[in-house]
């Protein structure tokens, strides 16, 4: 695993769930913030015996914490692996006041036990991302992310490309199967297909669940699979009174480049049709990580014209009573023709900014106010204060 610095903070003195998909690193993270001490109490549930002592008996899992200093630090790694642990961790936070942290890579299993309710708000929940270009710093390539992806596990690996194919197929039999998400794990691999060919596209179930040969309400449960194990997520329409009808159905990303072309067996370069969405999912991903990180606007959306086709804007973040949009292109020209919904989206009064990050070189302002940044500034502009006015450095 490659030792970057992660933007993620995570105090001492507070419990805390700490979620991230599997590889994305939270626990050499943990063990970099807090490194094995007598202070600190490591438990891995990945760790058969362990899992096996504490699965058939919770209060062995009771004493051990019992038996440890009260001033410690106690970090479990993968507590979805046994749910009902956390009626344990939340007697002993009750009765003697313990720190927690709970790593977990799903909390599909979470919700269906008391911790439904994350512990009845006596633990944060914090978020681990793959990397980001600020973490990476001069080793960062953007053609390599694209391709691989910027899950740690995977960059992290002299060969990138076999260590991707693993993962995928880690994933299905360790998160799916193991865990026992799906009664039909065939069906489900089929469904992954079809769901990475909508990577950054508007979800239309129907067309998934013809085109995968799933009913409709597995679409759904499959989905929410992706969601509960932080593979992918979902991002809404804005709806707002424009002159125009707005769109109303959600788009869907994987979280990581690399997972987007592995589920669909592409392991060779990035072809010119892939491109865009994978750039655009990048865009996404490193909008979500830094809303977690350093909360640099309260919601992301999408807008788009159901009337007036390809007029959209990629993404819309609403900071206070403002909006950002910004538009994606996987290009290293643009003209007026790329960026037709930012010109559109202008009937929106709360719009402060239109920016457009693309794969050029030049920073620009075109005479309707667009910006136009090349996907480097964009980056630079984040580690300061987005919402801030552009430095050109």
């Amino acid at each position: 695993m490659i030792r970057k610095n992660r933007m993620l903070h995570i105090p001492e003195n507070e419990n805390n769930f700490l979620f991230g998909v599997r590889g994305s690193g939270k626990i050499d993270l943990l063990k970099r913030l807090f490194p094995p001490s007598p202070l600190i109490l490591y438990i891995d549930l990945l760790d058969t015996s362990i899992y096996q002592d504490y699965l058939s008996n919770s209060g062995q899992f009771y004493e051990t914490i019992n038996a440890f200093r009260n001033d410690g630090l106690i970090i479990v790694d993968e507590i979805q692996k046994i749910p009902h642990l956390l009626d344990e961790v939340h007697r002993l936070i009750e009765s003697s006041h313990r720190r927690f942290i709970l790593t977990g890579s799903s909390a599909r299993k979470i919700k269906a036990t008391k911790g439904v309710n994350l512990l009845g708000g006596r633990a944060g929940r914090k978020f681990l991302h793959p990397f980001l270009p600020e973490e990476l710093g001069e080793d960062f390539n953007l053609k390599e992310a694209l391709c691989y992806g910027l899950l740690p596990i995977v960059w992290s690996s002299t060969n990138r490309s076999s260590k991707l194919r693993a993962y995928t197929e880690t994933y299905l039999t360790e998160e799916i199967k193991a865990e026992a998400l799906v009664r039909n794990l065939p069906a489900f691999a089929r469904f992954l297909e079809v769901a990475a060919l909508y990577h950054g596209q508007v979800v239309n179930m129907s067309a998934i669940a013809r085109d995968s040969g799933n009913k409709m309400h597995h679409m759904r449960n499959f989905f929410s699979i992706l969601e509960d194990t932080m593979l992918g997520f979902f991002l809404p329409a804005y709806q707002a009174k424009l002159r125009v009808k707005e769109q109303k159905s959600n788009k869907f990303y994987l979280i990581d480049p690399g997972i987007a072309r592995a589920l669909k067996k592409n392991f060779g370069p990035v072809s010119v049709e892939e491109k865009g969405f994978l750039f655009e999912g990048l865009i996404a991903q490193i909008l979500r990580a830094y809303k977690d990180y350093r909360d640099i606007y309260d919601t992301v959306y999408y807008w788009s014209s159901s009337e007036a086709k390809r007029t959209e804007v990629d993404f819309l973040l609403k900071r206070g009573t403002e909006l950002i949009a910004i538009e994606v292109k996987a290009k290293t020209q643009v003209s007026s023709q790329d960026y037709r919904g930012l010109k559109a989206i202008k009937e929106l009064p709360a719009v402060k900014r239109r920016i457009v990050v693309y794969l050029g070189k030049t920073i620009r302002k075109t005479e309707e106010g667009i910006e136009i940044w090349p996907f480097d500034f964009f980056c630079e502009n984040l580690k300061e204060d987005f919402a801030s006015p552009v430095v050109h450095k």
